[in-house]
Formats: C-alpha cells, sequence, structure tokens
C-alpha cells in the first residue's frame, strides 16, 4: 500500500486534499498530517511516507525549505496557489505539484504520474532534490518570497464538503460562535474556523469593520443603522433581512450615520 503525508497549515485545505486524494487514489494511506515544514521533516523521519504532499507556503520552514532537507527520502509533490509561474516550472522540473484548491480533474494527472513513479524500482523512483532541481527550487523560493499582501484578499471556507475561494470583496459579513465563523455571502454561506479577532488583524480595515467581538461587517453592504425596541444599534444588510448588533465599544463607528 503507498503511504502519503499532508503538510499544510491550512486544516481545510488538508481536509479537502485528503477527501480529494481518497477520491482519485482509494489505495493511498494518508499516515500523518503537518502545519509546517519542520513538523513534515519529523513526519518523513518518523513515517517513512512513499510520498510528500508539501504546501508551498508554510510557517516556519516553508515546503521549498523542506523539499531541500527531506531530499530522496520520499517523492515531493508541492501544493501551490501560484500557478502563475510555478506550474510551467513544474512541469520542466523532477517535482509533482497539485494546485489549489485541489480539482478531480488535475488531481487524477497528477496521481498518474506518482503511481507510475510508485511502480518503478526504488531508486529509480526516489525524487532526488539535485543541483537542477534546486535551481528551479531557488528561482520559485525568490518570486514566491514577495511580500504578502497587506491584506487578506481572498477566504477559504467550506461549504459541507467544498471548499470555496471567495474574493473579500463578495463577503458581507462574519459572524462568530463558539466553534465556528460564518462567511455569508450575497448567494450562499460558508464557514472557516479562523476567529473574528484574527480576521479582523487581517482585513482591511477600511474595508471591513468590526461592530462586535463577533462580527465584521463589509462597509459596502451596510444600508444603514436602526435601534430596536431595547436601545441596541442593529446594522442592516443591503438586500437581505440580516441586523447586526453594534456594541457600545465600536457606536464611535456610526457617529456621522
Amino acid at each position: 500500500m503507498p503511504t502519503a503525508i499532508i503538510a499544510d497549515d491550512e486544516r481545510l485545505m488538508r481536509d479537502q486534499l485528503r477527501m480529494r486524494l481518497g477520491q482519485v487514489w482509494p489505495e493511498l494511506e494518508i499516515i500523518g498530517e503537518a502545519k509546517n515544514g519542520d513538523e513534515a521533516i519529523d513526519l518523513v523521519d518518523e513515517l517513512d511516507p512513499d510520498f510528500t504532499f508539501l504546501d508551498i507556503r508554510m510557517p516556519g520552514k516553508t515546503g521549498m525549505e523542506a523539499a531541500s532537507v527531506i531530499g530522496n527520502k520520499s517523492i515531493i509533490v508541492f501544493v501551490t496557489a501560484y500557478d502563475a509561474y510555478a506550474v510551467e516550472a513544474f512541469e520542466r522540473g523532477a517535482i509533482d505539484y497539485v494546485l489549489k484548491p485541489p480539482e478531480q480533474e488535475r488531481l487524477q494527472i497528477t496521481v498518474d504520474r506518482l503511481k507510475a513513479r510508485f511502480n518503478k524500482p526504488a531508486a529509480a523512483a526516489a525524487t532526488d532534490v539535485n543541483a537542477s532541481v534546486t535551481a528551479m527550487l531557488a528561482q520559485l523560493t525568490e518570486k514566491i518570497a514577495a511580500p504578502k499582501p497587506a491584506h487578506l484578499q481572498w477566504i477559504q471556507a467550506s461549504i459541507g464538503q467544498d471548499l470555496r475561494m471567495i474574493p473579500v470583496e463578495e463577503i458581507l459579513f462574519f459572524r462568530s460562535d463558539e466553534k465556528y465563523t460564518c462567511v455569508q455571502t450575497e448567494k450562499y454561506e460558508a464557514l472557516i474556523r479562523k476567529p473574528v479577532r484574527d480576521l479582523a488583524e487581517e482585513l482591511d480595515p477600511a474595508l471591513f469593520w468590526q461592530i462586535h467581538r463577533a462580527t465584521l461587517v463589509n462597509v459596502n453592504a451596510i444600508e444603514g443603522v436602526t435601534r430596536d425596541i431595547r436601545g441596541r444599534h442593529l446594522v442592516m444588510i443591503k438586500g437581505r433581512p440580516d441586523k447586526l448588533e453594534v456594541s457600545r465599544s465600536f457606536l464611535h463607528l456610526f457617529k456621522q450615520m
């Protein structure tokens, strides 16, 4: 039975990749998961997987830095959202890749490649991070190392078993409960595990206002503010029945309204 580990700092992405791999390669056993490159290196040493699925950009050691340490201990498969330049380089190199979010048809191509390698003698199947591949990784590292956008541009959120990539400008509001944060758009509701306090630090404060410890609202979605019979201030959302409570700490945002 072929074995693999998955390394990605996003739990939803790990779950999505595990599910998709189970659909296209049910014989593959996922024997471990890591949240960063350092954990991936430790798991490879501990579990000796045939394949290692590495997210390119993770906290601590990146996927590429982890790949240079793992070397030929496991066949490397990069998981990347950077198809604008990464795909071309991977096509020329000795390393396979999966695009985010993993689509079944494209993942099947990668799985077919991996099966072909797995059926070869071990020495021929091992992915050796040799001089040419190292040069390719160095080139990609330089491009990917560019600073991240100052604010989140999209949100990865789940709807049932599906993962959606939602541009932040399409989101009307975020509202948290004890376990999940609801991501509300005009067309659907999705869920993430990231709390509002973390989102407030990562989203553009000119676009999303925090109006409650559990609520962020897109300023472009605000129709107005009203009061209920208890004297609470409520934000009305354009085209929707939702009314979002404003806590006293954030009333100053609406002093001009």
